[in-house]
């Protein structure tokens, strides 16, 4: 007999192993390739990290600190993520290594629960993986999660986490030991948690101190916290990240002020610390323009108008997406503009693509949706910027210079198409799957 009442099904107790183990052998080859790699090659940004942390650690200058040869690489981040990485020097470097790359999986994992939380909600969600239809339509489709339950939920995560695994920005999370991944845990978890254990805006306030463009999401909570249609929630976790942002900042000026002064007034000012801004890996708007070999104040004036224009687009349409219900969606948006709007994005920054793919997809029931979505997470598996250097470097008449620069942008020019997606797209698709019979 059926009584309308919602019932719940067990789950076998080995679902979670079988899917951690399932994950553990899917990416495997990944850590095992880069994990050997040649030493003066392997995790190089986490050796930057350490070398911050050794710093601090044997009482030398943090910004005149550069990693062993041939990397030579500076410490770029601000004076509290040395403070923060002393642990890591205390390390020997392999355990260093297996640390930081267990960090990168767990933080993954919360990117991908709270991402897809929506798909994870419902009963038999991995055929929303694979490009099917979860059955009828339900009344509504929102960002928001649905009933969690079902025998498929420890599958499903498991393909989810292992789909992510090798887009290529958290491919590269894994290869040079990146923190990006940790910063994309850290504000997707503080903007969507329902009952979070912490002040929230406390993980906000904590990535931006540690490397400033998650204040992107102060932005953010200023526009959804005052004005029209405010919440007052979001006010308050404004002020709870600024605050903890502000006292991280302050911090490093009573404990190592030398280093924090010549972070803020010079170290912070030089670009070229970060690496060769015209590198194909710079996806950023600027580093796009950059390439285009303009005139320097005419590629200065180019990107300070994009950077007006896009910033306006994103986060109204974020700021439209939170009061409509879609959190998710705003936080993808959020994380796009950290990257579009940087001097420097490099193409581990995107590791928003995660969030991105949790927000299209939706709770899976929408099979254009989840398609659109699959597309998504090919173009970034692919390494497309490097097909455009490829093009170019074949020198054929305008083919090469001309598609071989679009090509080379590629995962730039993606993550624009993907504001739009999100913003105008997506809403305009909620609706007319809401009118389907």
């Amino acid at each position: 007999m059926t009584t309308g009442e919602a019932t719940t099904t067990e789950r076998p107790l080995w679902g979670w192993p079988l899917a951690l183990l399932l994950i553990a052998v899917a990416v495997a080859p990944l850590v095992i390739q880069w994990l050997g790699n040649v030493d003066d090659q392997r995790l190089v940004d986490l050796d930057v990290y350490r070398t911050g942390g050794q710093a601090i650690l044997e009482g030398r200058p943090v910004y005149d600190f550069v990693t062993p040869a041939p990397q030579l690489l500076p410490f770029t981040y601000p004076p509290i993520a040395a403070l923060l990485a002393t642990p890591l020097a205390a390390m020997s470097w392999p355990a260093a290594q297996w640390a930081w790359t267990a960090l990168v999986f767990a933080t993954l994992a919360v990117s991908v629960g709270y991402g897809f939380r929506a798909l994870l909600g419902h009963a038999v969600p991995y055929r929303a993986v694979l490009g099917r239809a979860l059955g009828r339509r339900a009344a509504r489709d929102r960002d928001a999660p649905g009933r969690a339950g079902g025998p498929g939920l420890p599958m499903a995560f498991a393909l989810l986490m292992v789909a992510c695994t090798y887009l290529m920005p958290v491919r590269d999370q894994v290869r040079f030991g990146q923190v990006d991944i940790l910063l994309v845990a850290l504000c997707l978890a503080d903007c969507v948690a329902r009952r979070p254990v912490w002040p929230r805006g406390m993980l906000i306030g904590l990535a931006t101190a540690v490397k400033l463009t998650p204040g992107v999401f102060l932005i953010y909570l200023l526009i959804t916290g005052f004005g029209p249609g405010a919440r007052q929630e979001q006010r308050r976790t404004f002020f709870m990240a600024a605050f903890t942002a502000a006292l991280l900042t302050l911090l490093p000026f009573l404990v190592i002020p030398a280093d924090a002064a010549e972070f803020w007034f010079h170290a912070l000012l030089d670009p070229e610390r970060l690496g060769a801004n015209a590198a194909t890996t710079n996806q950023s708007m600027r580093g796009m323009l950059i390439r285009l070999y303009l005139p320097e104040w005419l590629t200065g004036l180019l990107w300070l108008a994009l950077v007006a224009v896009v910033a306006w687009y994103g986060f109204r349409h974020a700021r439209r997406a939170l009061l409509d219900g879609h959190p998710v969606t705003g936080v993808a948006l959020v994380g796009l503009m950290a990257v579009l709007l940087s001097p420097v994005a490099w193409i581990h920054h995107l590791a928003w693509v995660v969030v991105v793919l949790g927000a299209l997809a939706g709770d899976g029931r929408d099979p254009v949706r989840v398609r659109v979505a699959a597309g998504v997470w090919l173009y970034y598996v692919v390494p497309i910027p490097w097909w455009g250097v490829t093009i170019k470097a074949a020198e054929i008449p305008v083919l090469s210079p001309v598609l071989g620069k679009i090509v080379q942008n590629g995962f730039g020019l993606g993550a624009l198409a993907l504001v739009w997606l999100l913003g105008v797209w997506l809403p305009r698709r909620r609706e007319v799957f809401r009118t389907l019979p």
